[in-house]
């Protein structure tokens, strides 16, 4: 115990570092994490063309056409889906097919036009299948006396409820709400929904190359090898070659798998498969080669004269604030991917405004379902590093040719699913990793901005998938009420990622310590994007969104 009492020791001094001896001066150690940082940039470096650059004219064409042959493969598998529930057999199919086509290239010129301005191809939803199945079953229930007339009757009854429902939008929109509530956004929104707008749609993904593995699975390495990696080989041998590959290489891709999968058909590979592999395999049984036109014009009530029904024009209200929802997020990424600044709120109120215009005119021409921007056409944007306006308004050539020439569009309509699927792993990834880089603008080190990003990205994928799995087991959404229309709409609404993400994410961070981190939402960086006022908005707006011709002397501003 007495050795508690004896003085401590002589401190121990520490030895100098190493380096540091006579006359040598201490060496500075780098800050921890400076060789990982990089500057917040506001456009992608990489971008041959922006929103407002134009390659030539031989490359524009090249380019429309992969984004026609891109959007297509959507358009054939929502037909695919909803077409044999409302009682359509391949003739049906492919005048369904011919009738989305018409109205995306009408409505993707209006957008380009006079809408966001921006490169966006419009395309049938799939938020609209929830409400267009309730349709068809209810009038399977009825006593008709073929499938033909179901047929018809379904597509009356879905044309009086698109009609009335696309009144929804164009209130939303040249009321200015939409807007209002656009200039509530943030980088901290952003970030998840634009996210989600491309993981959710992760159900068209892979899980239908995995339908048909032996041609969706080579079809995706290919494409990566061929897009990524032979670019780079032949960059040191010649330039124009990588060029090609970098640019063009997913219609050879598609080219070369498609007669891959010709090959199979014709050798018998499928003859003693499941009638469902063959579906989704064989070259030859969409039947849509045989059953299109040749020629064939969509005209205004094609199918007849449009039933009106409240219950169902209510129920197709949630499909139609879905598609508004969806555009919203989508939008971003494209102006994001297109060099553009992100789209100032009044930009975005015009464009909901007109796409309600264009649903009145889908139901009026017998398109069953409204339009939305195509997500896969905004990842081939980034693919190619292409982000011309112009290229996008010739696809629309190409999409109206061959929605009136039937059998044409029906020879690429009959590219096996798996094909496009596999195209689409790629290009919704890509469109979600658009959504990362918004994260740039905002402290990410702060954990409100990280509460409400993994929330809302959660929640965004979580909540759809539990409606999807609850339907795909009981037959039917978890609302299930004896108001049919009530039911469509919420099975609607939160089977939507982006509309989950977006509610979630705007809820959150307007109401949660919003005072005293303007900063850390980014908003000073944010917020002259979205406002119009002069002194108060980005200059630069103006060269990107405003009209090709000068229109504010024949319409009043507000409404622009």
């Amino acid at each position: 115990m007495g050795e508690m009492n004896q003085p401590p020791p002589p401190p121990v001094g520490v030895p100098p570092p190493m380096g540091m001896g006579m006359g040598m001066q201490p060496m500075m150690n780098p800050p921890v994490g400076a060789g990982a940082m990089h500057q917040p940039h506001e456009q992608f470096h990489h971008l041959a063309y922006c929103v407002h650059s134009n390659p030539s004219w031989v490359q524009v064409a090249g380019l429309a056409f992969l984004h026609y042959l891109v959007m297509l493969g959507s358009t054939v598998m929502l037909a695919s889906t909803i077409v044999p529930a409302m009682g359509g057999g391949p003739g049906d199919k492919a005048r369904v097919i011919q009738s989305f086509l018409f109205m995306s290239g009408i409505n993707t010129l209006l957008q380009t036009l006079v809408g966001t301005r921006l490169p966006t191809i419009m395309n049938a939803s799939f938020a609209f299948v929830i409400p267009v199945l309730s349709i068809a079953k209810e009038v399977e229930s009825q006593d008709l006396a073929s499938n033909h007339e179901r047929f018809r009757h379904t597509m009356r009854t879905i044309q009086g409820a698109l009609i009335v429902s696309s009144i929804l939008n164009m209130i939303l929109g040249y009321s200015r709400v939409w807007g209002a509530y656009a200039k509530k956004f943030s980088p901290v929104i952003m970030t998840p929904v634009v996210c989600v707008v491309g993981l959710g749609l992760f159900q068209i993904g892979f899980p239908q190359v995995g339908k048909c593995v032996e041609i969706g699975l080579p079809m995706l390495i290919l494409a990566i090898v061929v897009q990524q990696y032979v670019p780079h080989y032949f960059r040191h041998m010649h330039d124009r070659t990588s060029f090609l590959f970098e640019r063009y290489s997913l219609l050879l891709c598609i080219s070369i798998v498609w007669a891959f999968a010709a090959i199979l058909t014709a050798a018998g590979a499928y003859n003693r498969v499941s009638l469902k592999t063959q579906q989704h395999c064989r070259t030859d049984k969409s039947f849509l080669m045989s059953s299109a036109p040749w020629i064939k014009i969509p005209y205004p009530f094609q199918w007849g004269t449009p039933i009106f029904t409240a219950g169902h024009s209510f129920g197709m209200m949630g499909a139609v604030l879905v598609s508004a929802f969806e555009s919203t997020g989508a939008h971003f990424a494209t102006a994001r991917l297109a060099g553009a600044t992100p789209p100032p709120a009044h930009v975005l109120t015009r464009s909901i405004g007109l796409q309600g215009i264009g649903m009145f005119l889908e139901g009026i021409f017998g398109a069953p379902a409204g339009s939305s921007v195509s997500v896969e056409n905004i990842g081939l944007l980034g693919l190619t590093k292409v982000g011309s306006r112009r290229v996008i308004q010739i696809s629309t050539g190409f999409m109206i040719f061959f929605s009136i020439f039937g059998k044409f569009g029906a020879f690429f309509a009959s590219i096996p699913l798996p094909i496009f699927a596999a195209i689409y792993c790629i290009l919704f990834g890509i469109v979600a990793a658009v959504g990362v880089s918004f994260g740039q603008f905002q402290n990410n080190n702060s954990i409100r901005n990280i509460y409400i990003i993994g929330l809302s990205l959660f929640l965004g994928i979580s909540i759809p998938q539990y409606f999807s799995e609850y339907t795909a087991s009981a037959g039917r959404g978890p609302a299930h009420t004896n108001a049919g229309w009530f039911n469509d709409i919420i099975n609607t609404v939160f089977g939507s990622g982006p509309t989950v993400a977006l509610i979630v994410a705007s809820g959150l961070d307007n109401t949660l310590e919003v005072r005293g981190h303007e900063a850390d939402r980014g908003l000073s960086w944010f917020t002259p994007f979205l406002r119009r006022r002069k002194g108060y908005s980005d200059p630069r707006n103006e060269e990107f969104y405003s009209y090709p011709i000068r229109v504010h002397g024949f319409i009043p501003s507000r409404f622009l």
